[in-house]
């Protein structure tokens, strides 16, 4: 559990110095003063929490103040983060126990060949986003993970549109040790992710994780190209794919929560990656993404490696950016 925690506490700490710096060391021991909040709300929106979650934390800091004029910063660092924690109900997505799938007799209906107990198939995570959210490397990383975790997982290079991207998923799945479907630049993607879910069924395997194309010549040509993949996908398993997240720049701020929408609006979204929060002082934009899609968060990225991508907690990461220990 520590362990963990300080993965939060380290991957947020651009945003607790950036806090720290504005507020003159508040959450160090200094009482509560008239300026010590206007620092607090200076910092807070340089971070990125926006107007709805800073005005809460400030509101329930000043009543906590008005009861006790000795409040000191560390105490109101605690009340800041039951207030995140609050905010973020319901935030944490989790992936459901147990692995693979067995198929319904719908599922195999009609088709001769099945016979005896049906094969079990394989869960689909599909990772959504633009260029240079990360989607590839998360797609990496989040193989690595679930090998962790003791599940076997196949991989498919299904952005085609960018070459450096099939590439860059072979070097990160050879060194880890995942197998991996890839074809050519410029092959059908949707060819590829039907190429890749046979040879997860055929393989046994628990995941097959697709790293989708983040930019085509248009908009509307991006999202037909992910709009095929599902009904490919869905043509092997009516339910695939199970999990269709966006992976979010976390540094972007108001901009992920744009992108999200029109990914949402087109694939119908059922979670977020938010990553990069190690590399900003704007560790509050995951409140405002959650606070305006309310979707839940599996994973966030804090670092550069396969380690680094970890479960969405909204209690380490309430401690976390207000500088609290574990």
């Amino acid at each position: 559990m520590f362990s963990i925690f300080k993965k939060f506490k380290d991957g947020f700490a651009r945003t607790v110095s950036a806090i720290a710096a504005k507020t003159h060391g508040l959450f160090g021991g200094r009482k509560i003063d008239a300026a010590s909040l206007d620092e607090l709300e200076e910092a807070l929106y340089t971070a990125d929490f926006g107007v709805e979650t800073t005005t809460e934390i400030l509101e329930e800091i000043k009543a906590a103040y008005r009861k006790d004029a000795e409040l000191k910063g560390q105490q109101a660092a605690v009340i800041g983060a039951a207030v995140l924690r609050r905010v973020l109900a319901g935030a944490e997505g989790a992936l459901e126990d147990g692995v693979g799938r067995v198929p319904s007799p719908d599922t195999t209906r009609g088709d001769p060949a099945v016979a005896g107990p049906p094969t079990k198939l394989p869960k689909v995570i599909c990772l959504i986003g633009v260029n240079g959210s990360g989607k590839t490397t998360t797609t990496a990383k989040l193989a690595h993970k679930l090998k962790g975790d003791g599940q076997s997982v196949i991989v498919a290079a299904c952005d085609t549109f960018r070459a450096a991207a099939v590439e860059q998923l072979r070097s990160w799945t050879e060194r880890l040790g995942i197998d991996l479907i890839a074809s050519h630049s410029g092959a059908d993607a949707a060819a590829v992710a039907f190429d890749a879910w046979q040879a997860a069924k055929a393989r046994g395997k628990d995941w097959l994780i697709v790293d989708t194309a983040g930019r085509l010549h248009t908009k509307g040509n991006l999202m037909d190209e992910l709009a095929k993949i599902r009904r490919v996908l869905q043509k092997n398993d009516p339910t695939a794919p199970q999990h269709r997240w966006l992976v979010v720049d976390g540094s972007l701020g108001a901009n992920s929560i744009e992108h999200a929408k029109v990914f949402h609006e087109s694939f119908g979204l059922t979670g977020l990656v938010v990553t990069k929060l190690d590399g900003t002082s704007r560790g509050g934009a995951l409140v405002g993404i959650y606070r305006q899609l309310k979707i839940p968060i599996y994973f966030i990225g804090l670092g550069e490696q396969p380690d680094d991508l970890q479960p969405f907690s909204a209690e380490n990461y309430a401690r976390a950016v207000f500088g609290l220990e574990a």
